[in-house]
């Protein structure tokens, strides 16, 4: 009876080894939670980056005024008969 007590005992500090330690641990799933919370604000960012350029891209579509505005930004476009002066401080 006392082998099987001891027995009982040893499978239950085992058992709680692979708990509190082991492979699937408590440990190993907070830091997995914590890592995912992580992931989905990075995800957050992201969409909202995703939506601001799929509004730039409905607006280029719909429009020349944003096309030429794009255009005269990123490029340095000027229209003919028109003078351009740049300014540097």
């Amino acid at each position: 009876m006392r082998a099987l007590v001891v027995f009982l005992f040893l499978a239950l500090l085992a058992l709680q080894y692979k708990f509190w330690v082991g492979d699937a641990s408590i440990w190993q799933w907070h830091r997995l939670e914590k890592k995912l919370e992580t992931v989905e604000a990075e995800n957050k960012q992201l969409a909202a980056r995703n939506r601001a350029l799929e509004a730039d891209i409905l607006e280029l579509h719909s429009g020349d005024q944003a096309l030429e505005e794009q255009a005269r930004h990123e490029l340095g476009m000027v229209k003919d008969g028109e003078i351009y002066y740049q300014f540097f401080e």
